[in-house]
């Protein structure tokens, strides 16, 4: 048989012997033979046809065959015609239930579906918050590996559980009232303040190395030790990585007059050297100073043995490579207070990252005004005036709350922390690999020491969460599948199949890529620390900040942001992993209420109110007498 509309050859004389296979070519033409449209469904893949009009094979008429045929042909049809008036209800009955379910099914997706964030921009539509993650994940996809299916699975039946129920997690608000009683007070002028010395004993160059968030802890350290010293600061400069790839100096980041405003009573900071100090070789009259000659976590005694006299005798003095040069304490209650100044008020970003971030806060709250201290720190005037929110704002309910997350799971991370993370041997080969290329040194140290399990590093708190991990955690704390979740960074190792487990429980995920248009992402595309920068404010700034390390600097100077700004009304979740490692390891037996309450417990110890310990990072725990004020 020819193809539909093509030519067709002659039939042959259907004969005696070959009624049956008349009846299988009359089956499978008459949908051809007639004019009449056909009536009929489609089952099994196969078309079968109800054809209402009889019609007569093409054998000769005296051929009894198809005498028959003919007759039999009518009495069937007639027979077909009956049973189809006969059941006309019943057929329509069942096409309406059918179609009953299938408009229940369109509701139940779209309660779960994920709402499209407004943009705001006239040349796009936000892309829908549950759109796979972009390509911003730039490593090599793998097939999807999941550690704990069974939790997953028990996790999956509870949001879709607690989906339709009123109540709300717990973890959207600060646990404990005693928060609220630290304000910010770093930059109130004290009496014994010893404020700038009229003898001036030189000039200090800094350039830091590393990412935004550790060239801002330099920075600081930079003010402390220039008040230390009694020099005059130079704008400090920023050093080009190979890792970071980013030409950003400090006036493509923060603004410069503010900063020198805000620290001119403490520190004089000038933007360029003298010009009879400009064209000297710095490193050939010896005043030079990199790592080697301080120790980490330096003590004032160690800059005043070492660099005091060279600043004396050369009159400038260059840190190249400066970082954590300068320990917490001991430290003297000025310049511990003169840190937290720079910190949380002299170093504000700049406009076009202000206006920029505002527009990602924006979006995903689908609110313009500012609703807290934290949103008038970081976006100024970018935001319109609104009423802080004392913790029962009412614009805070339904989709304009949101949790940012900072999954510290990048391949960096993931190749140092020595763990396994259920890849098997193509995932050791491949970690192995980028050690070698991107860690020597610890390659090296791993020859002469004794080696560690991934299994044991796991139990002792070693490992990055995983994706998988994180978002067993925000189900535990009892977060809905519809939250709205921030992720921050984004280029997480193994790409959008090792989200695949988070995102099938919380597919409200965006990222910068996702929240921005290309035009407005264009100006920061080559620049990871002004990239970072949007991450700083929209973690900064959002309703709750989850973290899944609590030793990188991101989240250490967000947490600390939202301590002094937050007023008790920004909460901050941080796992302990050794306690979560252990809750994991019973993914097998565990039921689902005893993975609540140990998570629960696990997130609330995290989150007491504590005074800064000795030797902690004042910029991660700012609640001491050095930053901040506790009302009676």
């Amino acid at each position: 048989m020819g193809k539909q509309g093509s030519p067709r050859s002659p039939r042959p004389e259907v004969q005696k012997d070959d009624f049956s296979s008349g009846m299988k070519e009359y089956k499978l033409r008459s949908s051809e033979t007639g004019n009449d449209p056909p009536l009929g469904r489609r089952i099994s893949g196969g078309d079968y046809y109800w054809n209402l009009k009889p019609v007569s094979f093409h054998g000769p008429k005296n051929d009894i065959s198809g005498k028959y045929g003919t007759y039999k042909g009518n009495y069937n049809v007639g027979k077909r015609h009956i049973w189809l008036r006969k059941h006309l209800k019943s057929i329509a009955l069942m096409f309406m239930f059918m179609g009953f379910l299938f408009l229940l099914d369109s509701l139940m997706v779209s309660v779960f579906d994920s709402v499209n964030l407004q943009s705001g921009s006239s040349q796009r539509k936000s892309s829908g918050i549950k759109e796979d993650i972009r390509d911003a994940y730039a490593e090599r996809e793998k097939s999807p590996v999941h550690m704990y299916d069974r939790l997953l699975n028990l996790a999956s039946s509870v949001l879709v559980e607690k989906e339709f129920k009123q109540e709300s997690s717990n973890f959207w608000e600060e646990p404990y009232q005693q928060a609220s009683a630290w304000k910010p007070c770093a930059d109130r002028k004290v009496s014994t303040s010893p404020g700038r010395h009229e003898q001036n004993n030189g000039y200090i160059l800094v350039s830091a190395n590393g990412g935004l968030n550790q060239q801002r802890v330099a920075i600081c350290n930079a003010v402390a030790v220039a008040s230390l010293l009694n020099a005059t600061l130079v704008l400090p400069r920023f050093l080009y990585s190979n890792v970071w790839k980013d030409p950003s100096q400090f006036g493509d980041i923060y603004q410069e007059k503010h900063f020198i405003k805000v620290m001119k009573d403490e520190v004089d900071i000038v933007k360029e050297l003298p010009p009879d100090l400009n064209s000297v070789d710095i490193e050939a009259i010896g005043s030079l100073i990199t790592d080697a000659d301080l120790v980490k976590e330096a003590k004032p005694i160690d800059y005043i043995r070492t660099v005091l006299p060279l600043l004396l005798r050369n009159r400038v003095v260059h840190f190249l490579g400066f970082g954590n040069r300068l320990g917490f304490d001991p430290l003297p209650f000025e310049l511990q207070k003169l840190r937290c100044k720079c910190n949380f008020h002299a170093l504000k970003f700049m406009p076009k990252i202000q206006q920029v971030g505002s527009l990602l806060v924006r979006r995903i709250r689908k609110y313009d005004a500012a609703r807290s201290v934290l949103d008038k720190q970081l976006l100024e005037n970018f935001l319109s005036p609104g009423i802080p929110s004392n913790g029962n704002d009412i614009t805070r309910s339904g989709p304009s709350k949101y949790l940012a997350l900072h999954l510290r799971f990048e391949v960096d991370m993931v190749a140092y922390s020595l763990c396994e993370f259920g890849g098997g041997e193509t995932e050791r080969r491949e970690l192995q690999a980028y050690r070698e290329l991107h860690f020597p040194l610890l390659i090296e140290r791993l020859k002469n020491s004794k080696p560690v399990s991934p299994r044991e590093m796991r139990k002792l708190g070693k490992c990055p969460l995983t994706p998988e991990e994180a978002a067993l955690v925000l189900a535990a704390l009892g977060f809905k599948r519809g939250t709205y979740i921030y992720l921050a960074g984004s280029h997480i190792y193994g790409g959008k199949s090792k989200m695949n487990s988070f995102t099938s429980l919380y597919p409200n995920l965006v990222t910068k890529e996702t929240l921005l248009t290309p035009s407005e992402l264009a100006p920061f595309q080559n620049f990871s620390s002004q990239l970072a920068a949007l991450d700083f404010i929209a973690c900064a700034t959002s309703d709750v900040f989850a973290m899944t390390d609590s030793g990188s600097q991101l989240s250490s100077l967000v947490s600390g942001f939202r301590t002094y700004y937050g007023v008790g009304h920004a909460p901050t979740l941080r796992p302990n992993k050794k306690r979560l490692a252990a809750i994991l390891s019973e993914n097998s037996t565990i039921e689902w209420n005893s993975f609540e309450d140990r998570v629960k417990k696990m997130i609330e110890e995290g989150q007491r109110v504590r005074v800064r310990g000795f030797g902690r990072s004042i910029y991660r725990q700012p609640r001491c007498p050095e930053c901040m004020c506790k009302s009676s």
